[in-house]
């Protein structure tokens, strides 16, 4: 029997531990979500949307387990409070739009014709979900599919193991039917053999681009629609007339915040000549306050990174640009609690260029590179030199400016003097080695149904 074990950032102890199921159990569990499905979708749209919003508010009355869970599974400090604000609000907007998100297109209804275009849910949908944002990436997928009147098996990471559990109790307490929720702890070999026998009507995945690479090799022949949100490599561009105090508290917090493992996270910012060394001066400081420490600690504002083997590829992207030239400038000994495994201090380099991986792999840490440039020419040539494509963040007073830059930046999302944000009423999605596919919005809602016409010639005398 494999067992899925969660080895915790805190102190490198087993914190949990599952036994995988076997591929015949995990068979029996996505059959017992394809004979729960007709049932739940011939449920009234609303009667759906409100048993979701009923898990939410239960979810929401286990804060004092959650949150605490979720430091010891990866690290995140207590006292940001989980990741409720987030969780709430997406559950909320995609509740508020599912009636004409999933409303039929009627092309003509006379005496003649009924011809419209329904939305009918695809049937069952695995949700592999990441660990970074546990709770907020999973219900990015299982709050819309659910409401379109889809069964769902979700898988989540090892690293936060306990998170599905979390989610299928809230939901089942809330009245959710035992088979259309479900959680699973499933090995690779087992998830790629599910994938490969077509079990499932429609696959989202949150991870690596390795990942993404494996779900869909595993698919392939199968026709199974994907959603893959893999890696990113976030820029953020500060113009000339950039309000810089709000420049720097914004991207600081975007390429630092859960110790920098956000897939949208700051990982390379450019800043006009005439603002650059404004940008760095303030941007050191502004680092250099975090309390680096245990995030069960209610004073520790940055935690340990959710495991050992991820702050060492940071760090040795780190040393990579220094060899070649970098400079780091936050000073380690304010971050006495770095241990040169999870807990890793914050770091920003300068004299970066992209020869160096630090400036073109993700880093996925707590560590930002910095250039100067001279133009918005120059800047967008070096957001656009990576082979990922999620988000870019631009600093500006001018808003047609930064619709004129965006268009040409190869990117899922545009923000303007805002960073590391999901709106929900926006579609996530990303370009390149970042994924295909989108979340959330009216557009989540049809990438988890699928179009049914229906052409009636009425009978006539």
């Amino acid at each position: 029997m494999t067992m899925i074990q969660c080895i915790s950032p805190v102190d490198g102890s087993v914190y949990a531990e599952r036994p995988a199921l076997s591929l015949e159990a995990a068979r029996e569990a996505v059959a017992r979500a394809r004979k729960a499905q007709k049932e739940w979708a011939r449920r009234p749209l609303e009667d759906r949307v409100q048993l979701v919003l009923k898990g939410v508010a239960r979810l929401n009355e286990m804060a004092d387990v959650v949150v605490p869970e979720l430091a010891w599974q990866m690290g995140r400090p207590i006292k940001y409070g989980g990741e409720y604000r987030g969780f709430n609000e997406r559950s909320n907007y995609v509740a508020s739009i599912a009636a004409d998100a999933l409303a039929p297109l009627v092309v003509e209804a006379s005496d003649r014709f009924e011809r419209r275009i329904e939305r009918e849910p695809h049937g069952v949908v695995f949700v592999i979900a990441p660990w970074n944002y546990p709770y907020m990436t999973a219900i990015n997928t299982v709050a819309p599919a659910l409401m379109a009147g889809n069964t769902v098996v979700l898988k989540h990471a090892s690293q936060t193991l306990l998170v599905g559990e979390r989610l299928v109790q809230a939901f089942v307490e809330a009245g959710v039917p035992d088979d259309v929720f479900q959680n699973v702890y499933l090995d690779h070999e087992t998830a790629s053999a599910l994938i490969a026998a077509g079990s499932f009507n429609f696959i989202n995945f949150t991870g690596s681009v390795e990942g993404g690479r494996s779900i869909e090799r595993a698919a392939a022949g199968t026709f199974t629609g994907l959603g893959l949100e893999l890696g990113g490599k976030d820029p953020g561009y500060v113009m000339e007339d950039a309000d810089l105090d709000a420049a720097v508290d914004t991207l600081m917090d975007g390429a630092t915040y859960n110790s920098g493992q956000c897939c949208c996270g700051i990982e390379r910012i450019y800043v006009h000549e005439s603002l650059y060394d404004s940008f760095v001066e303030k941007s050191v400081a502004w680092v250099s306050n975090y309390k680096l420490g245990n995030p069960l600690d209610p004073e520790t504002t940055l935690g340990p990174m959710a495991h050992k083997r991820f702050a060492r590829v940071v760090r040795a992207q780190i040393a990579d640009a220094v060899a070649k030239g970098a400079k780091a400038l936050v000073d380690p000994k304010l971050f006495p609690a770095d241990d040169g495994g999870a807990y890793l201090a914050p770091q920003i380099l300068v004299n970066v260029d992209h020869s160096m991986d630090f400036m073109r792999e993700e880093t996925f840490g707590p560590a930002v590179g910095i250039m100067k440039v001279r133009s918005d020419a120059e800047a967008l040539e070096l957001m656009n030199d990576s082979p990922y494509g999620l988000t870019a963040s631009l600093w500006t007073k001018d808003a047609e400016r930064a619709a004129r830059i965006g268009r040409d930046i190869e990117t899922g999302t545009v923000f303007m003097n805002r960073a590391d944000y999901l709106d929900p009423a926006l579609c996530w999605t990303g370009v390149k080695e970042t994924g295909r596919g989108g979340s959330l919005s009216v557009l989540g809602f049809h990438n988890l149904t699928r179009p049914k016409s229906y052409h009636l010639k009425k009978v006539t005398a």
